[in-house]
């Protein structure tokens, strides 16, 4: 029959329910004709009959017939580490988007995906954007960072101009940024405040931040906030974070320091022996940047929310955690 398509499940999509993974590759599909085709079978995931409720695996071939409706394909749809393996730069920058007019871009960094340059690093955000370089020879610049394997937004500056001001305004906290991370108990504060000096420390597996003393020789101060949002018992909590001040790896280190660190954290993640990874869940990290608000080069100011990468939707899912519990405004 003409029109059907066979699409493979990405790494990225482990654990995804089936009906969800519609929503992302087909969003012009509804409930209804959605329920209608999976009652009929003529959407199959290995060739047998599924059920909205079924979770993908990676490698697994999803059935899709002739919907009416566009695509969400593999040009527009989640990221995944083939993409970043093999589609060009200026397509994969594209897919990001968030936000864009004559002075700022924001995107939605995928996890994965450096910033800038270093070591062992073959392809970055930074490098990129030279694929973006006006007419006038004149390439979008970075005026923040975020860690290689934290998603979420990121703020581009389109010409010279609009970097110093959007820099000015990272210098001067004049900016709110807000991540959602999963972060292992509960912690006993449902609000709080963490106030640390952070240094950093050369490793076998490259920089590390560490807490220190006012005073020693390299220390900065370093202060966040959280607050919970929702948990999943007294094994995981979805934690709300501010970062006031800017120092590498401060989120992480600051989840860490309180006894709570972020799962998947590959640097600063520590249970005790009788603490279980939880199944199903991806030891990936959970840090997102969720929001940021800040002052426009043109003036007034810009409010831009990314959507959760893959790997936390997934986790979300599985432990019921709802969205809108947050209670961001629109």
């Amino acid at each position: 029959m003409a029109g059907i398509e066979h699409r493979q499940v990405d790494g990225d999509e482990a654990g995804m329910r089936l009906d969800r993974w519609f929503k992302v590759h087909y969003p012009g599909l509804g409930f209804g004709p959605l329920q209608k085709l999976l009652r009929s079978g003529q959407i199959r995931v290995d060739g047998a009959r599924a059920k909205s409720d079924t979770r993908v695996q990676p490698g697994q071939t999803i059935r899709v017939p002739p919907l009416g409706v566009d695509a969400k394909d593999t040009k527009t749809g989640p990221i995944g580490g083939r993409d970043l393996r093999h589609s060009s730069d200026g397509d994969l920058l594209s897919r990001m988007v968030l936000h864009e007019d004559a002075k700022v871009i924001v995107l939605n960094k995928p996890a994965g995906l450096a910033v800038q340059g270093g070591s062992g690093v073959s392809r970055h955000i930074d490098k990129m954007l030279e694929a973006w370089t006006s007419q006038k020879g004149e390439k979008p610049r970075l005026v923040h960072r975020l860690d290689r394997d934290t998603s979420g937004v990121l703020v581009i500056a389109r010409t010279r101009g609009a970097a110093q001001q959007l820099t000015a305004a990272f210098r001067e906290r004049d900016t709110r940024k807000i991540y959602w991370s999963l972060v292992k108990g509960v912690p006993r504060k449902r609000e709080d405040r963490i106030s640390t000096w952070l240094v950093k420390e050369q490793t076998p597996d490259g920089d590390r931040m560490r807490i220190a003393k006012h005073g020693d020789d390299g220390a900065d101060h370093a202060i966040s906030y959280y607050r919970i949002v929702e948990q999943a018992g007294q094994n995981l909590a979805w934690l709300e974070m501010e970062p006031y001040t800017g120092r590498t790896h401060q989120l992480r280190v600051h989840a860490a320091h309180i006894g709570h660190p972020i799962i998947g954290d590959p640097k600063y993640f520590e249970a005790d022996v009788n603490w279980t990874f939880p199944g199903g869940i991806q030891n990936r990290l959970h840090l997102h940047a969720r929001c940021i608000d800040i002052p426009h080069p043109n003036g007034g100011r810009l409010k831009v929310t990314a959507p959760l990468p893959p790997h936390m939707v997934q986790s979300w899912n599985l432990l019921g955690l709802d969205e809108s519990a947050a209670g961001e405004d629109d």
